[in-house]
């Protein structure tokens, strides 16, 4: 009897979107323990899937399923990094609205051109993988992105506390430093003027402003950024290989430019203590402590004549 597989997948697939077989119970609605499966979300820069997105996420599949079979409430999500560079730059490429050509990409449809594009969610269905479908994401969406926004606020009005090792509101310092100065503060900044509290009081709100962005978790500073001139945009060091762009092969150049930057060194110790609480291998681990890149010296400076 030969294995009829489209037929046999096409109805299995049909029972598991009907019956949301996949669908993670909300935590108050089963006593079951959590277990929590999240994949690398694709780029929809694309007509759709290429053979590396199955490779990764068949074995994060079958980890899923296993403990489903174990009895966890498993939560596997799967969404879009739809948001950026790479959905720019095929919306470039095929003279198309950004929005229009990563909701084809992700959906399905025809392009501008008549094209058929089948649709990364189409054909992620079509392997039978065990997403949840309800709880995907896009980060393309407005009612994602609003809250990437709310966290950048978050930081902005927040400076970091080596006493508690947490965020704290600015207005809080601002209190200290119309009561102290900053004489006694023990937080991560990049102020190195020692001041008191009528000082602070006698400066302009400029100097103010000024000062308060030496502790803020996000501030704008000039800094050295690889800057590509043919994507119009700064690129990461990841996406720079030999001196060009890792997206189109543009030319990449070393320059000075006013960026909102993150103090996110502030966190370097409790991300390396958190590091010890996670079940990964020894090896993924050590890769995180160096890329969280802690490192102990000295700063010194030396008076000279003239």
């Amino acid at each position: 009897m030969q294995y009829n597989f489209q037929e046999i997948e096409r109805k299995w697939q049909k029972k598991w979107a009907e019956q949301k077989t996949f669908s993670a119970s909300d935590p108050d609605g089963t006593s079951k323990p959590k277990y929590y499966v999240l994949d690398m979300f694709p780029y929809p820069s694309g007509a759709g899937l290429h053979v590396g997105h199955p490779l990764g996420y068949i074995a994060s599949d079958i980890c899923a399923r296993f403990k489903r079979h174990q009895g966890f409430n498993v939560l596997h999500p799967m969404g879009y990094d739809s948001f950026g560079l790479p959905a720019e730059q095929y919306a470039i490429q095929t003279g198309q609205h950004p929005a229009i050509t990563t909701k084809v990409n992700i959906s399905g449809g025809v392009d501008n051109k008549n094209t058929q594009i089948a649709g990364y969610e189409n054909q992620l269905k079509k392997l039978g993988f065990s997403f949840d479908w309800d709880r995907e994401v896009r980060t393309s969406n407005p009612d994602y992105y609003k809250w990437t926004q709310w966290i950048f606020i978050q930081l902005f009005n927040s400076y970091y506390c080596n006493d508690s090792l947490q965020a704290r509101p600015i207005s809080e310092l601002i209190e200290i430093f119309d009561i102290e100065g900053n004489t006694k503060i023990n937080a991560v900044t990049a102020q190195t003027e020692i001041f008191t509290a009528n000082e602070w009081k006698s400066f302009s709100e400029a100097k103010q402003q000024e000062v308060l962005s030496d502790y803020r978790l996000t501030y704008r500073a000039e800094t050295t950024v690889n800057w590509c001139p043919a994507l119009g945009t700064v690129l990461a060091n990841d996406e720079v290989t030999n001196g060009v762009s890792e997206r189109g092969g543009y030319p990449v150049y070393q320059k000075k430019m006013m960026q909102w930057s993150m103090r996110i060194t502030a966190y370097a110790e409790r991300l390396l203590r958190g590091l010890e609480t996670v079940q990964w291998s020894e090896a993924i681990k050590e890769s995180q402590r160096n890329w969280i890149g802690k490192s102990q010296g000295a700063s010194i400076k030396f008076k000279i004549r003239n």
